[in-house]
């Protein structure tokens, strides 16, 4: 049993080591509770007064070891093409993080080095993960393997300040793999032009039925990232979604009704465009009353808002949602595929969270996968799962436990997503 006195000693050292983080009031009255006479006064207005400096430079070697922590860590990326690239063109470096590009494949530029390096020192906070790939300016010429084929995104977890080397076998335009091909008729609009954003293309996909029925009407799915959709020769992994070939699948198996599938390319302001803020807004407006009359002009749709779905992954997940959850006039369902809800400074959890109004009437599919990219975006996928019941909300959420954030891993469970919006 310890004794009262070394019960004294142990609480005294522990006020001590405490000192510099107690008011001045507070050592005051540590003093009357350890010493009933004034002669054995422990800290004396001399000693109170050392201690409230020495507090004083405790925090502020606190504040200067936490600043310390939290400076940017300087990242230089070297890149060895094994056969250099033709005069006028560059290496570019892009992916995750808005000094990456926010995966614009022609908005970071190495540069080039007298023994034929392409370098770029970019800086990073301490722990950032990093996901990342190299491209001579646009996805059709990104790196790949010596065998053709696109390999995963790189990564890298920044801990210190170092030089990271890589060497590029091939260049996708030089040598390219694909898998698959377009299923199915396809009709390419070109050159729209939205109302203050960049020019675009759209590719509209059509059912099997629609060129033998002129009286068929048919619903209409918007999907965004089109470049990913259905052409492997377009998408940035040499692996598009497979959407085509997965609806003519469903419908001839009578899983799923027939549907047409307007697919709206991105533009190097994807990222703008498909989260809250001006270009957003005016997306959405482009989606909703100027491309959307012009598809109901030109096809045999079934133009009322139950009919009108919209599909997207990563942040053409969020778009998505942002399009039945603000422009739910227009459109009733939405697939969110590995949706960017809360990310950097976006939070749509609590627009959502802080909304007071009307009930609102839509249907919403969400998953996500557990790897990589997927993990960052995991606990906004977790609130968004969260509140929506809690506002009255019903959705369904499929987690592809060991998928990673890839055009490959939503190919492999588009099925899903298509079977929620037009199961029969």
């Amino acid at each position: 049993m310890i004794s009262n006195f070394r019960l004294r000693i142990l609480f005294s050292l522990f006020i001590i080591g405490m000192l510099p983080l107690f008011p001045e009031h507070t050592l005051y009255t540590i003093n009357k509770i350890l010493h009933e006479s004034e002669k054995n006064v422990l800290f004396s207005k001399n000693n109170i007064d050392t201690i409230m400096t020495t507090r004083l430079y405790f925090l502020l070697f606190a504040l200067l070891i936490f600043a310390g922590c939290n400076d940017p860590v300087p990242i230089t990326f070297s890149v060895e093409c094994k056969e250099p690239i033709a005069e006028g063109q560059h290496v570019y470096l892009t992916g995750n993080q808005e000094i990456l590009g926010a995966w614009n494949p022609s908005k970071t530029k190495l540069e080039l080095q007298a023994d034929g390096k392409w370098t770029k020192e970019l800086s990073f906070p301490q722990g950032t993960a990093l996901e990342f790939k190299f491209t001579k300016g646009t996805w059709m010429n990104e790196a790949v393997d010596a065998n053709g084929i696109v390999p995963s995104n790189h990564q890298h977890k920044v801990t210190k300040k170092e030089t990271i080397h890589f060497q590029i076998e091939e260049w996708k335009d030089n040598k390219h793999t694909t898998t698959g091909k377009i299923t199915g008729n396809v009709n390419y609009h070109k050159d729209i032009t939205p109302k203050g954003l960049q020019t675009r293309n759209v590719i509209v996909w059509l059912p099997p039925s629609y060129d033998t029925s002129s009286t068929k009407r048919y619903p209409v799915l918007y999907a965004h990232d089109a470049q990913n959709i259905f052409d492997p020769t377009t998408s940035y992994l040499g692996h598009d979604w497979q959407i085509d070939e997965v609806a003519d699948s469903l419908s001839k198996a009578g899983t799923v009704e027939e549907f047409i599938v307007v697919g709206i390319e991105n533009t190097g302001d994807r990222s703008a465009e498909y989260a809250p803020g001006e270009k957003g807004e005016l997306y959405m407006d482009f989606l909703c009353y100027q491309l959307k009359p012009y598809i109901d002009s030109l096809y045999n749709t079934k133009s009322d808002r139950a009919n009108t779905m919209t599909m997207g992954s990563s942040m053409g997940g969020l778009i998505s949602f942002m399009l039945i959850w603000e422009r739910g006039t227009i459109f009733s369902k939405a697939a969110c595929l590995s949706p960017a809800f809360k990310f950097r400074d976006i939070d749509f959890t609590r627009t959502v969270n802080q909304y007071r109004g009307p009930k609102k009437d839509f249907q919403v599919y969400i998953d996500n996968g557990t790897l990589g990219l997927e993990q960052q975006l995991q606990p906004g996928i977790d609130l968004m799962l969260d509140i929506l019941p809690r506002k009255g909300y019903s959705r369904e959420w499929f987690l592809d436990d060991g998928a990673e954030h890839n055009e490959m891993a939503w190919a492999n469970r588009v099925w899903r997503p298509i079977v929620f919006l037009f199961g029969k």
